[in-house]
């Protein structure tokens, strides 16, 4: 799901990179800053959309989970979480049947949204509360 940035440095400054990255599907983009390191915006996916996530400034922990069921997804379906951070520019790819929880480390994040779908494009929003699944 990771797309390793880099980042070059030189006498003129730095350059945060990712050459791996394709921007051809993209059709949407969008920042998200929270308001505080305590929020966590989430449960929230798509079965069809997907997303690409990079962090523009300080911090993200992101928790994702592959949804079995969007209508009745299993409470223990497993958790993998990733850090994202400004130094590189890493984007973590979310394909179609995930949902995520996102949660800024430091104050004053902003993380990047790449779509693949214009927004209204398809009716593709699943929301679960941050309680429901046992285990995260």
């Amino acid at each position: 799901m990771l797309l390793e940035g880099k980042k070059h440095q030189d006498e003129r400054g730095i350059i945060t990179y990712n050459n791996d990255f394709n921007a051809s599907q993209i059709k949407r983009i969008y920042t998200i800053e929270n308001h505080s390191t305590d929020f966590i915006r989430g449960w929230q996916g798509h079965m069809v959309e997907q997303r690409w996530f990079a962090c523009m400034k300080g911090s993200f922990s992101i928790s994702v989970i592959a949804v079995d069921d969007f209508t009745n997804p299993s409470k223990n379906l497993t958790v993998q979480k990733y850090l994202l951070t400004d130094d590189v520019l890493t984007y973590l790819h979310i394909p179609s049947g995930y949902i995520t929880a996102i949660q800024a480390k430091e104050d004053n994040s902003k993380l990047l949204v790449l779509a693949d779908f214009d927004l209204g494009e398809i009716n593709d929003e699943f929301r679960y509360s941050l309680d429901y699944f046992d285990n995260i």
